[in-house]
């Protein structure tokens, strides 16, 4: 007798073939076809999803290369299996008590059209849906509480202070920016392409804005854009952009350090000269992981959704169709391809 095929679907996935050395490729990452039944196993504390958005970060890089376990703050990806990195998806069944069918959530999820998400503690119930669902992938989830984190609980803003944001046109710098301009700071961004500093002066409202590719001098472009030297750094980016940085900061000046992303496919790390002038001008520079910050989340949420809602925040997306664009979305990101937030559509329902 034919075994039951009841309830088994395919399963569109990206896989991560094998570990990558150097700029990751396209070819490094396969779309395949697998079959799941819609079903949770016997007994299981997870939940069945249905993925509908997908979030390209910079941080799943480092997921592609092999490490020893503790390396990283962050596991490396299983070759052979699924990415995993952070979506939003529906709830088809749960087996723990938190969720319930029908449920929208936003966390760890698989490369995949249906996921079985084992580890539920790391998932957020979405509450509020007058806002678009793909800003769960971005300004209301991991990027904007990262941006919130960096920006308020470590440098300690204060009004009038002089503000510099690295790969500002990105998902976090993006934020950082606006929130430092609600906050009455004087901010500048930087970014890699006319397109993106127009869109940081523009629709994003920073001061001014400029193509690090365009700076054949950072050093003298910081000076340029902050006379008077810089009081908060938002760093994402590292290398020649923070060496050219510690020289112009301000005494007691803070600097965030979120991402490096100018060191992430380089085999040798850059080395950085100056940071003599931590010293010399009392700068505090530190380093933070958004997980530490998850407990502020209804915190962030009372302070974006009203500014959303009022206009006073203004979100960028860069949206592509269907997983089997999801490879190429993430390589681009690596090259600056993306403006705005990198979203990946699975399912619009």
């Amino acid at each position: 007798m034919a075994a039951s095929t009841e309830g088994v679907i395919s399963n569109k996935q990206v896989i991560l073939k094998d570990y990558v050395t150097g700029f990751p490729k396209e070819s490094d990452m396969q779309l395949t076809t697998a079959t799941t039944k819609l079903k949770l196993p016997e007994g299981s504390k997870g939940v069945l999803v249905k993925n509908l958005y997908l979030s390209c970060d910079p941080y799943m890089r480092s997921r592609m290369t092999k490490r020893e376990p503790g390396a990283s703050y962050v596991d490396s990806f299983d070759a052979g299996s699924p990415i995993v990195g952070y979506g939003v998806a529906k709830v088809l069944e749960s087996g723990d008590p938190k969720f319930k069918k029908g449920d929208l959530i936003w966390g760890m999820t698989g490369w995949e059209e249906y996921s079985v998400i084992t580890s539920t503690e790391s998932l957020f119930k979405i509450q509020h849906i007058d806002v678009p669902l793909s800003y769960y992938t971005g300004i209301l989830g991991m990027p904007g509480m990262t941006a919130y984190a960096g920006f308020y609980e470590i440098c300690n803003p204060k009004k009038g202070e002089t503000v510099f944001v690295s790969a500002a046109s990105g998902a976090v710098g993006q934020l950082v920016g606006q929130f430092a301009k609600l906050l009455g700071c004087y901010v500048v961004g930087s970014a890699g392409s006319k397109e993106k500093v127009d869109l940081l002066k523009n629709k994003f409202g920073f001061d001014n804005a400029f193509n690090y590719k365009e700076e054949p001098d950072l050093d003298a472009a910081l000076k340029r854009y902050f006379p008077e030297g810089i009081d908060i750094y938002f760093e994402n980016v590292g290398g020649k952009m923070l060496d050219a940085v510690l020289p112009n900061m301000r005494v007691h000046g803070r600097i965030a350090v979120c991402g490096l992303i100018s060191q992430y496919n380089i085999d040798e790390p850059e080395g950085c000269r100056n940071l003599m002038y931590l010293i010399i001008k009392q700068v505090r520079m530190q380093g933070f992981l958004v997980f530490s910050y998850y407990h502020l989340y209804e915190k962030f949420l009372e302070m974006v959704l009203p500014a959303i809602k009022e206009g006073k925040l203004t979100y960028v997306e860069d949206v592509v169709e269907g997983l089997e664009s999801a490879p190429a979305a993430l390589i681009g990101l690596y090259a600056g391809r993306n403006v705005g937030k990198q979203v990946v559509v699975v399912s619009r329902e």
